[in-house]
């Protein structure tokens, strides 16, 4: 049943993701009204906050930006750093928030980044619960394998969780830096939210699995002491 389930909302993940490539297709053919690239809205914003101690990157891959707190990094994707477009200044900008949140030392960004190296543990536990799964292994019928993985769960569910303030937060950071400082106003900034939303629910669907699959381990193990 948790194969199952995991089956579920990885097809959920991957619609979510498909609209998700297709609103940032769609915007980054809309282009900026100031002319900037996204490396340079990144910069901008970040000099408004005064943070000077972040630097901006470039890296490989699609969608792949994300800031960096252990380095003070916001990399950037080739088509987010130099993109002009809409879709360029959300992202950027999203990234940027998260850098303001760093700065500020925003609550739940700091609970976030300690669990990191718990989380990456408990992440390879997991996929070693659903081989066993695979294989016929079932861990079910063993209460000891059964609290080993609501654990590894219970860890990576927390994360999932922690994340969506983080993520919520930072894109009403950049939505908000966007429309006060009019780098996107009228349907550029509808645009931006638009996107960012659907970015935002590609999250709210990895807590959501994450829940759902805890709890099903914890109806599991009680279900196993009757």
């Amino acid at each position: 049943m948790l194969i199952v389930i995991s089956i579920f909302f990885m097809i959920i993940g991957f619609i979510l993701n498909s609209v998700l490539k297709g609103k940032f297709k769609k915007y980054a053919q809309v282009p900026l009204t100031n002319g900037m690239s996204g490396a340079e809205v990144a910069a901008t914003m970040l000099r408004h906050y005064g943070i000077s101690d972040v630097q901006i990157t470039q890296v490989d891959g699609h969608l792949t930006d994300h800031y960096n707190p252990a380095d003070h990094t916001v990399n950037l994707s080739y088509d987010v750093y130099h993109g002009r477009s809409v879709a360029a200044a959300a992202v950027a900008s999203h990234e940027c928030g998260h850098a303001v949140q760093h700065a500020t030392q925003y609550s739940f960004l700091q609970m976030r980044s300690q669990l990191v190296p718990v989380v990456t543990i408990a992440a390879s536990m997991q996929q070693y619960l659903f081989m066993f799964g695979i294989a016929g292994i079932g861990f079910f019928k063993s209460p000891i394998l059964l609290i080993i993985a609501l654990v590894a769960f219970g860890i990576t569910t927390i994360f999932s969780l922690i994340t969506l303030p983080v993520e919520f937060d930072a894109s009403r950071r950049a939505l908000a830096w966007l429309d006060d400082s009019g780098f996107a106003r009228g349907q550029e900034y509808a645009g931006a939210k638009d996107a960012l939303t659907w970015a935002a629910m590609t999250y709210v669907s990895a807590a959501l699995a994450a829940l759902v699959q805890f709890l099903y381990l914890l109806w599991a193990l009680l279900g196993s002491r009757d």
